[in-house]
């Protein structure tokens, strides 16, 4: 991409992320506090099991070089500000939900340069490597995810009626971004758009599908409610695509590592209609009360 593309990804970024601040408070990162294991559950599926379990499904697949490089960024990027929304329609925890995308966040901005790095260095060959410095990467996520989830924060401090009113809007908004970045990306590559996805979409599906189900199949095994499981198995598979954008197009200056996302971000809408149903039935919202009161283990 152009310069002025890449100005506009990182304006459109800080812009999401100042709406994802929007909905936050104090009280999302202090229910680390108050459930702890919930907390820790979904962090250690989001931020250690989806780049490991990447690692592992692009080995067995025999991923294309420049795919697994964009497979890694995605895994390595925290929930997507659609995440919130989309716990919301499974009637899931959306309180949980905040905090995971809050906290991981925060938490990818020093995970995600090494992640990169590592990505860059174990499948491009020594004629095609790029650098990823670690210390680049770290500091343009400072700005794009730290500062402006800051700003949000305080906006929704100081002028509280105001960030209510725009919270849906902006998430709405982050949504139509995506899709536009997308489409951007689309006709930038479309000469080679036909080869990316044809080796792009199965890892992509694989990918979000497995981590889903870890996502669910973990909560359920440490005992935390049905709403719980539900939020953190759509956490898992929820990344924030444009971020992944981001990455491999302003920080490591190649759109074709982008494919990769833009072929999960496809995807990672179409699968949660999958737990929203789940979530949605009256004998699993029975469930989730009854579960609710006889497994108090996910809270404090």
């Amino acid at each position: 991409m152009d310069k002025a593309s890449s100005i506009v990804l990182i304006f459109s970024l800080f812009v999401i992320m100042i709406g994802m601040g929007l909905s936050l408070t104090l009280n999302d990162f202090k229910r680390i506090l108050k459930e702890p294991l919930a907390v820790f559950v979904g962090f250690i599926n989001q931020i250690i099991l989806l780049p490991v379990i990447a690692y592992v499904l692009i080995k067995i697949l025999n991923v294309d070089p420049v795919v697994a490089v964009g497979i890694l960024i995605i895994s390595a990027c925290p929930g997507g500000p659609t995440s919130n929304l989309l716990t919301l329609l499974a009637k899931g925890d959306t309180a949980l939900s905040v905090s995971l995308t809050a906290v991981n966040s925060l938490v990818t901005i020093i995970t995600i340069p090494f992640i990169v790095n590592f990505a860059v260095s174990e499948f491009m060959t020594e004629a095609s490597r790029i650098d990823a410095p670690i210390g680049k990467i770290a500091g343009s996520l400072v700005v794009v995810v730290a500062v402006p989830l800051m700003i949000g924060m305080i906006i929704k401090r100081y002028k509280g009626a105001f960030a209510d009113k725009m919270e849906k809007p902006v998430r709405y908004a982050s949504s139509f971004v995506l899709i536009v970045v997308i489409a951007g990306l689309v006709v930038k590559e479309s000469a080679n758009l036909g080869t990316y996805f044809k080796n792009a979409w199965l890892i992509a599906l694989a990918l979000n599908v497995v981590t889903m189900s870890v996502g669910f199949i973990t909560a359920k095994i440490s005992r935390l409610s049905f709403k719980q499981a539900i939020c953190i198995c759509i956490e898992s598979g929820n990344q924030n695509g444009t971020l992944a954008i981001h990455i491999a197009v302003v920080s490591l200056g190649r759109a074709d590592f982008a494919i990769a996302a833009v072929v999960y971000s496809l995807i990672m809408f179409l699968t949660p209609l999958i737990p929203i149903y789940i979530g949605n039935k009256g004998k699993d919202n029975e469930l989730s009360e009854t579960l609710d009161e006889s497994e108090p283990a996910g809270e404090v």
